[in-house]
């Protein structure tokens, strides 16, 4: 038994210190300027596509279409602009930057020589990796939020508010329109829970930062490339990737929750499969660092 397993075995820890690591491990990974830089990228993607919507439209033409998915709509209503950011972001922006946190939370501590430090204090190997993935998570959820305000700070600045109209062709209030953006943007983030459990395994099999988070990230763009095959239609379903723009779903009325509820049944798997991989070998893994 390893000197962390001793002193979490004859040291209870209280619910209060846990949430102390909670918030201190919050505190470091949104101090970064990886994250801060991370986020900023994510704000950006908005302004970007509403600029350029806007100075498509500005001569009087439609957005052409092939874009991400509600683009037609943005000049209608500028909250279609949270639709469409969530849509352009989510196949890369988003994911990329959840690998890149996921996969440095425990390789980044070991890399840096604090991993053994923190296993000494009273958390142990399985508090801490949980918090490791609450704080990845918690982060899941800021990154979408971030894209969603900047998306309706913008619409708002750019094109008209007011009524919207459903996939379906039905016509519901901004009040609900609202409600709708905020269920899509928790609906967005709850997909990419998967990805943090896979970050959160791989940053387990390595002591480097760079290479855990490269890993992660060549894995989402390995899955990615893999799901626009269509030789390989059998294995799709399972991919982690394959209903994340499901959250379309949520703008029809009634709203149709078949491929929701697949999609987050997936990553409630992935979560548990990668989640477990990654407590099984980050508590029997010798820590030199």
């Amino acid at each position: 038994m390893s000197r962390a397993e001793v002193v979490e075995s004859v040291r209870p820890v209280s619910p209060l210190w846990t949430f102390g690591l909670l918030r201190s491990e919050l505190t470091t990974t949104f101090r970064r300027w990886r994250t801060l830089a991370l986020l900023a990228v994510l704000a950006a993607v908005p302004v970007l596509v509403g600029i350029a919507v806007k100075m498509e439209t500005s001569d009087g033409s439609s957005p052409g279409g092939g874009g991400p998915a509600f683009i037609s709509q943005i000049t209608n209503n500028g909250l279609f602009l949270v639709f469409t950011a969530l849509a352009a972001t989510l196949p890369f922006f988003l994911p990329m930057a959840i690998g890149v946190v996921a996969g440095d939370a425990i390789a980044g501590e070991a890399n840096a020589g604090t991993l053994r430090y923190l296993l000494v204090a009273p958390a142990g190997r399985s508090r801490l990796l949980l918090t490791k993935y609450a704080t990845v998570v918690i982060f899941c959820l800021a990154a979408t939020l971030v894209v969603a305000v900047s998306a309706l700070t913008v619409g708002a600045l750019l094109f008209p508010l007011g009524d919207l109209t459903t996939i379906s062709g039905t016509q519901i209030s901004f009040a609900e329109g609202l409600g709708r953006a905020l269920l899509i943007a928790l609906a967005v983030a709850a997909s990419l829970i998967g990805v943090a459990a896979l970050g959160l395994f791989v940053s387990t099999l390595t002591g480097s930062g760079i290479a855990a988070m490269a890993t992660t990230v060549g894995l989402l763009i390995t899955v990615q490339i893999l799901d626009q095959i269509p030789q390989l239609h059998a294995l799709q379903p399972y991919f982690f990737s394959h209903y994340w723009l499901s959250f379309a779903d949520l703008m029809r009325e009634p709203v149709y929750w078949d491929d929701l509820t697949k999609n987050l049944g997936l990553q409630a798997l992935y979560a548990v499969v990668f989640g477990s991989a990654a407590w099984a070998r980050f508590t029997t893994k010798d820590i030199t660092a």
